[in-house]
């Protein structure tokens, strides 16, 4: 009988047991746990194949969070990336601020609204051609303090800083491990070229920021990407414009690429760069068939340098990135697009990527398969040809397949393609700026560079710029007198003496007696610089005012907290009856900022302080000039910009707030001839905007005008014309469409998700105007051989004499149509035996 009950307790006890476990198991679905394997990221114990977008929150506004993760979601996105701004949050020392674009909660909660995961760089360093790095600027001036290596100040403000985040977001429940969205954070940021100049203070450095990281207790992964050796537990990560060379240190770390650079940032005087979609593409799928596991593209969205933001020195103030999301947050097409198909078909291949490691087969000299098979029977190949020049017809399994040059085919079931690399489905578009307003009503105000005001102070010598006005204006005022004798031999000759002045950057106007004489810059290879002139001088007492302008600190580099800008001597005359005249160490006067910023004469609150002029009497082409217009808001929702074409170089605001920096004048240099997908990327490679200005045109967020009396004004270094500025709209003037007649494309979702890979149907050209758009008219149609991209097609040697009949009866007067690449479509071949395409062009409006 005790036996008995001995047993039947034991029993009860056991299922007692097992109903714990169960209850817990429920309990803990409510927090997810993050880890790795070699394989891939592991969410709930799922491994996932993760494709990732930057998009930081401080390059739009928060009114354009919502579209742009949405837009990025329906591109097939799993994951939004972004950095952690330092000097956004701290200012001050000890004073934060997490409001309007720096509500990095809000941020996060909106992807996490979207569905989405997030991938947080808290860094504190940024890189990101952002001002100083990331990091507030005076954090330069703690004492004893050294970027970025094994010093105590600097590693006490770091960890101090990066404790406030974390506990902010932990405060927050963000962390996938309390159920919020975040599965990832990253500490540093490409510290290992830093490692590699520092020696043992920046090992030592990186070892005590990866245990400071961890020591977090955030339950996620931490990263740290280009650094080869990070210690455990921490994930290195690639970054580049291709990462399929790349291994992680352990073979327990999956293959991750944090920064898949969808193309280069933009200089002021440089060209703008773009990667082709094929190109782009083709580094993904390359990644992805060698073991790959988390693609970020750098950047998904790159948005715009507000206010004095970009660093550099000379990155404009667009950070548009070619980007699958343009600047102004419209879908670039068709790189957003061709991506989008390419996620899909990475998605039917994830459960043989995360369950095995590839099985290569060569194909070829420049073929070869690459073949993922999971113990459960999934199979996805990725059948690759890497010459640049040359189709190849390859045979694998019992089928052929034909792959065009420098291009990827993926067969989610190891038979038929779904996708490859160089065959764009997804539609083009151009995009066209619409005036809507023109010919501002302007008033000026003209600074006087000759005066010596209340607010400056005199020094024997010339000062380093920066700290001297440590950052809060561009401007730095250098002053001095010189004076000319009455019998100075240049006074009747004509011959003026000579001013040479040498600067440590980054561009100088110099005046003479309040008369601009002539303006100098430098450029982003190198900031420094050198004034070499006559100037118009009288007898006695003669100003000299030299306007040092600093274009964004430094943001990458070895110690760059001590690198130098403005007026560093020396500065001499020449010419004179005693020769030459050293002016370097008189005394000079000085005067940070410009006096229309002390008056925040671009604020409403400040411009009713001075006394503007208008009509006739406005300044035009006049140095040192502001400008102000107030404008209605134009009906509609399309994103607006400033067309600044006509000016030179200043600062640009609205109702008080800085659109960043403008430098049309700064004329581009480069190669910008025709680019071809094929071949490896650089970012000198693809280049367009050469001769014209770097930017034209800066972006007016659409949330931060009213409906009427908006103030609009803009600061004038050197000369420019107003009444050129006009204000548009970025819309689409056409789509585009470019398919091969067998091209293979991802048709039906559903049924290739369920396994059914069916032999390809024929495409479908697929048209879609902007909402609020129609097709009004078709450009060119042409089935056959035509020529050319979106824009500039023609007709090859052979066409469809019906080719515009389809797209003119199902898609003009329609937002969206679509019309399949048949002959009978298109009144019959037209030339046998022969691979055709169509190319067609519908006109928006």
């Amino acid at each position: 009988m005790l036996t008995n009950m001995g047993c039947s307790w034991i029993a009860m006890w056991n299922v007692l047991l097992i109903l714990l476990v169960l209850l817990s198991s429920w309990v803990s679905c409510g927090t997810a746990s993050v880890s790795y394997d070699h394989k891939a990221i592991i969410v709930n114990g799922q491994r996932k194949i993760l494709i990732s977008g930057s998009i930081h929150y401080p390059r739009s506004t928060p009114e354009m969070w919502p579209d742009l993760i949405q837009k990025a979601k329906e591109g097939g996105v799993d994951v939004i990336q972004t950095y952690v701004f330092w000097n956004g949050h701290e200012p001050e020392e000890g004073k934060y601020y997490f409001e309007g674009r720096y509500d990095l909660v809000k941020f996060i909660k909106v992807v996490q609204e979207a569905g989405l995961y997030v991938h947080l760089r808290i860094g504190p360093y940024a890189c990101a051609e952002w001002n100083f790095g990331g990091f507030p600027v005076w954090l330069k001036y703690v004492p004893g303090i050294s970027f970025r290596t094994d010093n105590e100040p600097f590693k006490a403000a770091m960890q101090k800083f990066t404790t406030k985040i974390v506990e902010m977001i932990k405060s927050e429940r963000l962390y996938e491990s309390q159920g919020g969205p975040i599965i990832l954070s990253q500490i540093e940021n490409e510290y290992g070229p830093m490692e590699w100049e520092l020696g043992e203070p920046g090992k030592a450095y990186s070892e005590w920021a990866a245990k400071m990281a961890v020591d977090l207790g955030t339950g996620v992964p931490w990263i740290m990407c280009k650094q080869d050796d990070v210690p455990d537990p921490i994930i290195n990560t690639c970054n580049g414009f291709y990462c399929d060379y790349f291994s992680p240190n352990k073979a327990n770390k999956p293959k991750m690429w944090t920064e898949a650079w969808t193309a280069w940032f933009t200089e002021f005087g440089g060209p703008v760069p773009y990667r082709p979609a094929e190109d782009m593409a083709f580094a993904v799928a390359r990644f992805i068939q060698t073991g790959g596991s988390f693609v970020n593209y750098y950047m998904y969205h790159g948005g715009t340098n507000f206010g004095r933001t970009a660093g550099g020195p000379f990155i404009a103030t667009s950070y548009d990135y070619d980007a699958p999301l343009d600047e102004f947050g419209l879908l670039r097409q068709p790189k957003w697009g061709h991506l989008k198909d390419l996620h899909r078909a990475i998605k039917l291949c994830e459960p043989a990527l995360v369950s095995a490691d590839p099985i290569v087969t060569p194909l070829g000299n420049y073929q070869e398969a690459r073949v993922f098979k999971s113990e459960s029977g999934a199979c996805a190949a990725f059948l690759a040809n890497y010459n640049q020049h040359s189709f190849a017809k390859v045979a694998f399994g019992n089928m052929h397949y034909n792959l065009p040059p420098w291009s990827i085919s993926i067969l989610p079931d190891c038979k038929n393609t779904v996708y490859n690399t160089a065959r764009v489905g997804a539609q083009s578009a151009q995009m066209k700026m619409s005036p809507v307003i023109r010919g501002f009503s302007w008033q000026s105000y003209n600074e006087d560079a000759a005066l010596y005001e209340d607010n400056t102070y005199t020094v024997v010598g010339l000062l380093e710029q920066i700290n001297t006005t440590r950052d809060v204006s561009d401007y730095l005022w250098y002053m001095t007198d010189v004076e000319i004798d009455p019998t100075e031999g240049f006074l009747n000759s004509g011959n003026w003496p000579w001013l040479t002045v040498f600067s440590a950057g980054h561009a100088l106007h110099v005046f003479v007696n309040g008369q601009l004489a002539g303006t100098v810059y430098g450029s982003l290879e190198n900031p420094k610089l050198t004034f070499s002139n006559g100037i118009n001088l009288r007898a006695g007492v003669n100003k000299i005012s030299l306007l040092s302008i600093a274009v964004g600190l430094p943001n990458v580099g070895p110690h760059f907290e001590t690198w130098n800008a403005g007026v560093l001597g020396p500065v001499s005359l020449s010419g004179l009856n005693e020769g030459t005249r050293d002016l370097t160490w008189q005394k000079w006067c000085y005067k940070v900022g410009l006096k229309g910023e002390a008056l925040s004469l671009h604020s409403l609150s400040g411009s009713p302080s001075v006394e503007w002029v208008e009509g006739s009497l406005v300044a035009q082409k006049q140095p040192l000039s502001w400008y102000k217009s107030t404008f209605n808001a134009p009906a509609g929702n399309e994103p607006l910009a400033l067309d600044m074409n006509t000016m030179s170089k200043g600062q640009v605001w609205i109702n008080g707030q800085s659109l960043g920096r403008h430098w049309p004048a700064y004329k581009s240099s480069g190669n910008c001839t025709a680019c071809n997908y094929k071949g490896w990327f650089d970012e000198k490679k693809c280049l367009s905007n050469c001769g014209e200005g770097s930017q034209r045109w800066y972006h007016v967020p659409r949330s931060w005008l009213h409906p009427t009396g908006n103030l609009l004004v803009v600061f004038e270094e050197w000369g420019g014309d107003p009444y050129g500025i006009t204000l548009v709209k970025r819309e689409i003037a056409s789509v585009c469409a470019d398919i091969y007649e067998w091209q293979p494309q991802l048709l039906n979702w559903q049924r290739l998700a369920s396994g059914k890979f069916d032999r390809p149907l024929r495409p479908k050209a697929h048209l879609r105007c902007a909402p609020g758009q129609k097709i009004s008219s078709i450009k060119f149609a042409s089935f056959g051989t035509p020529e050319g991209v979106c824009g500039s097609f023609q007709q090859g040697s052979c066409h469809a004499r019906r080719s515009y009949d389809a797209f003119e009866k199902n898609c003009v007067g329609q937002e969206f149509c679509s019309v399949s690449v048949t002959p009978e479509n298109f009144g019959g071949d037209p030339c046998r035996n022969v691979l055709k395409k169509l190319s067609v062009e519908a006109i928006c409006s």
